[in-house]
């Protein structure tokens, strides 16, 4: 295997991508060549604009994290962090205070800002801000490109009892940043989804890779978006690339984020078996031709694979670098038989 794409949020997303790359390093992946490359089509429904700035989190979080650069701590933001410009602007009663940049964080927007203002599409812009942070540690071998150059945003409609229709509508970032994804998501509305097309480079991450990798990410607004973008899951149905995915769910909940919620509010059971029959088998209209569930989930396996979909029990706690590059091993192993 040359070449290897994955579609990613962004904390599981990006803690597997180090996995995977510390494999190929180490040569501890089957069959994947010492020079593979990685491709990443990382999910743009989670950006929003604040205080004038384009924020990109998933691309940031995965540009931060394989830069060495991302705050280890919270899995999200730049390391060695202040926070003198949000306390200013509390300050002066600023809106909204619940979503902050930190000092570093502010230069990344400041530069993705002017450029899309200038006319530059987010693909270019990332590509000029990952000269920072993916050129000298993986010099080429590792291109981010956004799902889409269009905007598209997550909303989610939560109960407003003082409201006329009895809900709200707040955007993603706020229900998960604000909120604390403590109430439940009575809808989820993909604003621009529908009308978005692939950025230049995904579909053919797609179709010319080896092989094509869905990490333990959200499956329903990460994944679950960057399948929605139009053309894009038909591209991920016809590759000749073996597909496969990783749970999220583990145990029976997710193990961090708010992948519980989120497949409560489309109606998928909360469960690995769940997600991946969420996702279905190539060969039954779905997306992938194999899954790996957590070991505590083995007792999972069964119902899985009477549904046509190979699937095998491995640990999935992604630990450290070692303990998620023998997750991608097992990965590959899978979808190699």
């Amino acid at each position: 295997m040359q070449n290897i794409t994955v579609l990613s949020g962004g904390m599981g997303g990006a803690r597997f991508l180090q996995g995977l790359l510390h494999g190929i390093a180490c040569g501890r992946l089957p069959g994947v060549a010492p020079d593979a490359s990685v491709t990443v089509v990382a999910n743009t429904a989670d950006d929003l604009w604040i205080h004038g700035l384009k924020v990109c989190p998933d691309l940031d979080t995965v540009m931060y994290t394989l830069g060495d650069g991302i705050d280890p701590g919270r899995g999200w933001g730049r390391r060695d962090e202040t926070w003198s410009v949000k306390e200013e602007l509390a300050a002066y009663g600023v809106e909204p205070t619940w979503f902050g940049l930190g000092d570093r964080d502010i230069a990344t927007h400041l530069v993705r800002t002017q450029m899309l203002e200038a006319g530059y599409p987010l693909s270019e812009v990332t590509t000029a801000l990952c000269r920072r942070w993916l050129a000298p540690a993986h010099a080429g071998r590792v291109r981010l490109l956004p799902m889409t150059d269009d905007r598209v945003e997550t909303h989610v409609a939560i109960a407003d009892p003082e409201s006329a229709s009895g809900r709200r509508v707040v955007h993603f970032q706020e229900y998960w940043v604000r909120l604390r994804a403590a109430v439940p998501a009575e809808l989820l509305v993909f604003v621009g989804l529908d009308e978005s097309t692939p950025g230049p480079g995904v579909i053919d991450a797609i179709t010319d890779a080896d092989l094509v990798v869905l990490p333990p990410s959200n499956p329903v607004v990460s994944v679950g978006t960057i399948l929605g973008v139009p053309r894009l899951r038909d591209a991920l149905v016809a590759t000749k690339a073996p597909v496969v995915g990783l749970s999220p769910i583990v145990g029976g909940t997710h193990v961090r984020g708010m992948a519980e919620q989120m497949l409560t509010s489309v109606g998928v059971e909360v469960s690995a078996a769940g997600v991946g029959l969420h996702y279905g088998a190539r060969t039954d209209g779905g997306v992938l031709d194999g899954w790996l569930v957590d070991e505590v989930d083995a007792d999972q396996v069964a119902r899985v694979e009477a549904a046509g979909l190979p699937c095998r029990a491995v640990p999935l706690m992604m630990t450290d670098p070692d303990a998620t590059a023998a997750m991608a091993a097992a990965a590959i192993e899978l979808v190699a038989r």
